[in-house]
């Protein structure tokens, strides 16, 4: 056997034809080279052999957990959380409800020795702050104006109030007692009402002509 039948054959890769471009490169053009597509060996040689389990290293397990953390932090939270103040404890707040107990029964005591034919306070429930809050919007919307004189409004105001009593609707949904959602609906839908007729009565007017500039002298 000759010796060119013993040595395997190769197809030499010429970089310099992928390059054809630089300067000074004498490339070889595809119709030049014999078998410009053969890149694998005519003859391979013998495996070598394979590493064991035992031998090949192992990678660490990657930790997508900082990364995941990573990515997900906004530090707009971060300033948010700082904005707000740290909520008292059980036992801050326990101890705090005593000392105001405790200071409410002594101005009650002042009260009392002052005027003792005064009746007893009432205890504030619920029905007290759907009815502040009615009232406000009620006086907002021109209710108790002197007669003879223009109401004042604030319908801007009057519809923070309505919407303040439809927050305080939806998130008291289900912890409230027949009555109380009876009368918390009635006052929304009646503040609603004549929020309506009010707003109605306003777009009917003429528009305000605007005031005049200044006067040249």
């Amino acid at each position: 056997m000759s010796e060119s039948q013993d040595t395997p054959r190769f197809t030499v890769i010429n970089r310099r034809k992928f390059n054809a471009d630089e300067p000074g490169s004498d490339a070889e053009t595809p119709a030049a080279s014999s078998e410009p597509a053969r890149l694998k060996l005519v003859e391979p040689p013998a495996p070598a052999a394979m590493p064991t389990a035992a031998s090949q290293p192992q990678a660490p397990p990657a930790d997508p957990a900082p990364q995941t953390s990573h990515s997900l932090h906004n530090p707009a939270s971060d300033q948010a959380d700082d904005a707000m103040p740290q909520a008292p404890t059980s036992e801050e707040s326990r101890l705090q409800k005593l000392q105001y107990d405790q200071s409410v029964e002594r101005l009650d005591t002042l009260v009392r020795a002052q005027n003792p034919a005064a009746p007893a306070p009432e205890i504030i429930g619920f029905e007290h702050l759907v009815q502040q809050l009615y009232l406000s919007a009620l006086m907002q919307m021109g209710a108790g104006t002197p007669e003879g004189q223009r109401p004042r409004l604030d319908i801007l105001g009057a519809r923070q109030t309505i919407d303040l009593i439809a927050v305080l609707a939806e998130k008291t949904r289900g912890n409230l007692s027949e009555i109380e959602e009876k009368t918390l609906q009635t006052v929304l839908f009646e503040l609603r009402m004549n929020f309506l007729e009010l707003t109605r009565m306003i777009s009917m007017q003429p528009p305000v002509p605007p005031a005049p500039g200044g006067t040249k002298r």
